[in-house]
């Protein structure tokens, strides 16, 4: 499938998580840390542990911020709201879907063809003075100078611009562009008319 193509579907995918009921949002999440767990052991358990602040964040606010009825009656100066509590759950799910996500794409997905897919999405703008090639450049040169960085080295930005080896010799980047097969055009044909179709269902007079 083309690249581009499957960062669309990731896009509408993560986006829809936003607008799933808590019931739904539940089976997504478990379903996404089963599979990023099965398929991207090593990168997502990574990514949960650099989110772990952001997820004691929106618990302690959610739940301690949000009006509503007391967990522990006896306490209710220090205990949290279960209303709280659950919008805290709510986006705590969302975050961990999401991360599975990204999880997931950054395993399965090379960076040539991520940047590809990149690549091809940002075209269409360049009618407004994007230029979708030095976009892709520069997005290729920063996912390979962070790859090259040693796990859990304090390495400074500033580093990545020294040449240490002297030799002056620079790797050449190579960009994946992918043409789009009948497949492809088929699948991104089917997923506009049932997005046309939801839209139009959406509507007032569609009620």
């Amino acid at each position: 499938m083309h690249s581009g193509l499957l960062l669309s579907l990731w896009f509408a995918g993560v986006a829809s998580v936003q607008f799933l009921p808590p019931a739904a949002l539940a089976w997504v999440a478990a379903a996404s840390l089963a599979l990023a767990l099965a398929f991207a052991r090593a990168r997502a358990l990574r990514l949960l542990r650099r989110v772990r602040v952001l997820m004691f964040a929106i618990v302690l606010l959610f739940g301690w911020f949000t009006p509503g009825e007391a967990i522990f009656a006896p306490w209710p100066q220090l205990s949290p709201s279960r209303e709280g509590m659950l919008l805290a759950l709510v986006h705590a799910g969302r975050l961990v879907a999401v991360v599975c996500a990204v999880a997931l794409l950054l395993e399965r997905l090379p960076v040539e063809r991520l940047v590809g897919g990149l690549y091809s999405l940002s075209r269409p703008f360049s009618v407004i003075g994007l230029r979708a090639g030095d976009l892709a450049l520069r997005l290729m040169l920063v996912l390979r100078f962070v790859e090259a960085t040693p796990r859990g080295s304090a390495t400074n930005w500033k580093d990545w611009l020294r040449d240490d080896d002297g030799s002056g010799e620079l790797q050449a980047v190579r960009l994946v562009r992918e043409r789009m097969g009948l497949l492809d055009a088929a699948i991104a044909a089917a997923l506009g008319l049932l997005g046309l179709a939801v839209f139009l269902l959406g509507l007032p007079w569609a009620a």
